[in-house]
């Protein structure tokens, strides 16, 4: 008889603690960690990871599964880079408490925010429930690869009260404050992992308009905080701009007063602000020395946009020439973008814009790349597409026009949007090493036409510990813990994120000199055959999720075991 379900042997183990790694075994039973070490014992199966690393299962605390959840069993593309735990409801968007006519209105504002198309939530959710309590019974009933938690989402819970009035940002009353604050409540009792709100402008509805909880007054979001107290349990996490400076922080820092819960906050670095990440991070030393529990969520590379013709955008989408054929299938429109004639007409042409994001960013030809495989997510300025046309003597907009046309028409730019101000990601490297600062941001689930940073975990390792060129590296012990056991206990789930006996049996075996992350694609499977974007990696040899070998050499095994998390955990 074997004494352990599996053992893992001979590999260096990189615990999550932050420890120096140490060669040894990890013995698995009942889906748990029972022995580190020597082991003598058998496993019903056995891994062979000499030469291999061993860590915890990756714990991604800010994705947005909450619509794939419901119709998917893999939550790809976290599950193919080692996530063995994923948190969503994030930035204050997802889909419960929710009233039946208000399910086109959640739909909008997850599309307008995350990207994700109309008919794809459309088709994929089912709607079967109206408490937050039934939407995580809903989860709950569908078997997945990996462990998740869901968030109480501010957007849906303020239309859930106030219907049109919190749709349209209208002031909370004291009722409404008190309904919020008792739903709040009742969803963290219900298995909530905590409560996350949007402050930011980047977050718009499908039609345009800001999100519901752009804007609460602070008695609103400390109203709905002490629900959290009340109830004892929960996490707050929050996206903000920072307007104002460091009183928007200090609404952030009496949330956390009059609770006593911890918090998150959304960081990176702005190029209209380049220097206030320096400003929050020193807020939160102050905050933590005071006593309070509040991190900020970072990222280790640029928050970038991906531009192209199978894509969410393009340099061109506000040209009145491309509009033109915009809607045209894929290869006429090709066609017509290599038609010497049409293309003379459209690099003659300007954008006709008033959103300034389009304005601004889809001109931002000296922070666009190419982006490569392997990317390069860290790209020297001179490699800017700016620079590239000034090079060859021509204009930034028809050198991007050949990328995006070469070939099969597949081609992206990459938009260096967010932490790239500089050139460099120096800012994100003094990020990830503040004690006070966590990984996350990957987003997830969200974004599938324009971003995909759901590899952060696995560019995290490769580039900063192992290939960076740029500046200085970090110890891999510390990039594994930043997003195994930090990430855990930032979001109360603290049975995770360590080799040790007792703790969670998910585990990854990654063979760290052929880890290589390669360049997304585009595939067509969600409902009603939208578009995503998936990024693949080699080099993980295994992922464990609660003792089972879910992943094999990048391929699922067949194996679901991922459960839903209800609510925080204690140590082992």
């Amino acid at each position: 008889m074997s004494q352990y379900d599996l053992v893992v042997r001979g590999g260096t183990i990189i615990d999550g603690s932050g420890a120096d790694g140490f060669e040894g075994d990890v013995a698995i039973a009942k889906g748990r960690v029972v022995e580190v070490g020597k082991i003598a014992g058998s496993g019903a199966e056995e891994i062979d990871a000499k030469g291999k690393l061993v860590t915890p299962g990756f714990v991604d605390i800010h994705t947005h599964y909450d619509g794939q959840a419901t119709w998917d069993n893999r939550l790809a593309p976290s599950s193919i880079h080692g996530v063995t735990t994923a948190v969503f409801g994030n930035c204050g968007i997802g889909f419960a408490p929710v009233k039946t006519e208000d399910h086109d209105r959640l739909i909008s504002l997850m599309e307008g925010v995350e990207d994700i198309p109309h008919p794809v939530l459309k088709e994929g959710l089912k709607w079967n429930w109206e408490s937050f309590g039934d939407f995580l019974n809903a989860l709950e009933a569908i078997p997945h690869d990996i462990d998740f938690a869901a968030q109480l989402p501010h957007g849906a819970l303020r239309v859930y009260v106030m219907g049109e009035r919190g749709a349209k940002q209208e002031a909370a009353t004291d009722q409404d404050i008190f309904r919020m604050a008792a739903l709040a409540r009742e969803a963290m009792r219900d298995g909530a992992l905590g409560f996350s709100t949007s402050r930011t402008l980047n977050h718009k509805t499908a039609d345009g308009h800001n999100t519901p909880s752009y804007g609460a007054a602070e008695r609103e979001l400390v109203g709905i905080a002490m629900g959290l107290k009340q109830a004892g349990l929960g996490v707050l996490q929050v996206v903000t701009d920072f307007p104002g400076g460091e009183a928007e922080f200090n609404i952030l820092r009496r949330m956390v007063e009059a609770s006593g819960r911890p918090l998150s906050v959304s960081l990176a670095q702005s190029p209209l602000a380049p220097g206030l990440y320096k400003d929050v991070l020193g807020w939160l030393k102050q905050a933590n020395e005071d006593g309070l529990q509040m991190k900020a969520q970072v990222a280790g590379r640029p928050v970038g946009l991906l531009l192209g013709l199978h894509l969410t955008l393009n340099p061109f989408i506000a040209h009145p020439a491309y509009k033109e054929i915009a809607d045209k299938p894929f290869e006429e429109r090709l066609a017509a973008l290599r038609d010497p004639w049409f293309r003379a007409k459209l690099l003659a042409d300007k954008p006709h814009a008033d959103h300034p994001f389009v304005k601004s960013v889809l001109r931002g030809f000296g922070s666009m790349f190419e982006l490569g495989d392997p990317p390069n997510y860290e790209p020297l300025p001179s490699e800017a597409i700016a620079a590239k046309a000034a090079a060859k003597g021509i204009s930034p907009e028809e050198y991007a026009l050949d990328v995006i046309t070469a070939g099969d028409g597949s081609g992206a730019l990459y938009l260096t949007f967010l932490n790239y101000a500089n050139g460099s990601l120096d800012p994100s490297f003094e990020m990830m090493n503040d004690p006070n600062a966590v990984f996350g941001l990957s987003d997830g689930g969200a974004h599938v036409g324009t971003i995909c940073d759901g590899s952060f975990p696995t560019s995290n390792l490769i580039h900063w510990t192992r290939d960076r060129t740029r500046g200085p590296k970090m110890k891999l012990e510390h990039v594994i813990a930043k997003q195994t056991r930090e990430t855990a206990l930032t979001v109360g789930l603290a049975d995770r994120g360590l080799l040790k006996a007792g703790y969670k049996g998910d585990l990854n075996v990654i063979d760290y000199a052929n880890l290589r992350l390669h360049a997304p694609t585009i595939q067509y499977d969600l409902p009603s055959g939208g578009r995503r974007l998936m990024q693949y990696a080699d080099g993980y040899d295994a992922t464990v999720v609660n003792g089972q070998v879910t992943y094999r050499g990048g391929q699922p095994t067949g194996a679901l075991p991922g459960k839903l998390v209800r609510g925080a955990r204690d140590a082992a």
